[in-house]
């Protein structure tokens, strides 16, 4: 299994940022003490070409050249810097190569950051600057005629720039479990909303999200799905609201993965957001995740001739 990281470009964020910074190189070296298996392997940027799929031409330029409005970075959250930049490309560029291994016989790859999903095509919001998954989206259609792509987006917070991006897009089904009340207030229509109340807990999490994929499977045939495996609905979380179990949210992954090999369809993960109050409760939340992943790829590597 194919993994792509860019953790080496470490925002100069202010002291007392709430971004935390440091799960990234955490879960990088945890996945390479247990899983000598996965094939850790440094991103490379996401090119103009790529970008401008997605981005419009003022904003990919107000980024690279340090552009960006006072306003502009404070929608971000994050202050400009070479470093800021470089990264955004870099975790867009993660994911495209995610994809592109998944759809090339490796069944499931990932980029070990990622799930920028608050990105618009014109503006960055919410720790989110380039869109990687609508970015690894348009770069696979541009390479196979015809791709049609799921977003399975389990970020506790709604994939509004997704939504936007692909609204009235018949070739992308963009499916988001979030909730209700949390971040972002100005909600977008994807193809598949399931809003959930604070406190949610595992059962009634996991029944909306049963029926979620029954629904998207009545109503799309994919060929490539994109999975956001946010760790933010953890009971842990600072941002989260909701109430979710660590067997609960490994019980999401189960779901997800799953869906996808009972349909064989090469799958591109994300690990999106999580903000525990102890940075190691996110960290275990994806590495649970990433257990699941592992398994998922021995499927694929299994069924070979």
């Amino acid at each position: 299994m194919k993994a792509f990281y860019a953790d080496q470009f470490v925002l100069p964020l202010p002291e007392g940022h709430r971004f935390p910074m440091a799960k990234y190189r955490l879960l990088r070296d945890l996945i390479a003490s247990q899983w000598p298996e996965v094939a850790l392997l440094q991103a490379l940027p996401a090119s103009d070409t790529e970008l401008l799929r997605v981005h419009t031409p003022t904003y990919v330029q107000a980024v690279a050249q340090g552009l960006l409005s006072p306003a502009a970075q404070r929608e971000i959250g994050f202050p400009w810097s070479p470093a800021m930049a470089e990264r955004a490309r870099r975790s867009a560029g993660a994911t495209v190569l995610a994809a592109r291994a998944a759809l090339a016989g490796e069944g499931v790859a990932a980029n070990l950051a990622g799930g920028t999903h608050h990105a618009y095509a014109d503006k960055g919001s919410g720790f989110c600057v380039f869109n990687d998954v609508a970015v690894a989206a348009r770069a696979m259609q541009a390479q196979r005629r015809g791709l049609r792509v799921a977003v399975i987006d389990l970020d506790v917070h709604q994939g509004n720039g997704t939504a936007s991006i692909f609204r009235n897009d018949p070739t992308v089904f963009t499916l988001s479990l979030h909730g209700e009340k949390n971040f972002p207030f100005r909600k977008e229509d994807s193809d598949l909303d399931v809003p959930l109340p604070d406190g949610c807990d595992d059962n009634t999490y996991l029944y909306a999200l049963d029926h979620a994929l029954d629904e998207l499977d009545r109503r799309f045939d994919a060929d490539l799905v994109f999975y956001l495996a946010g760790a933010d609905p953890h009971e842990g979380d600072r941002l989260g609201r909701m109430k979710l179990s660590f067997d609960g949210l490994e019980a999401r992954d189960r779901r997800v993965f799953d869906w996808a090999w009972q349909r064989r369809i090469p799958l591109a993960m994300s690990m999106a957001g999580g903000y525990g109050r102890d940075i190691a409760t996110t960290v275990q939340v994806q590495h649970n995740t990433w257990a699941v992943a592992v398994a998922y790829a021995h499927r694929w590597h299994n069924r070979r001739p």
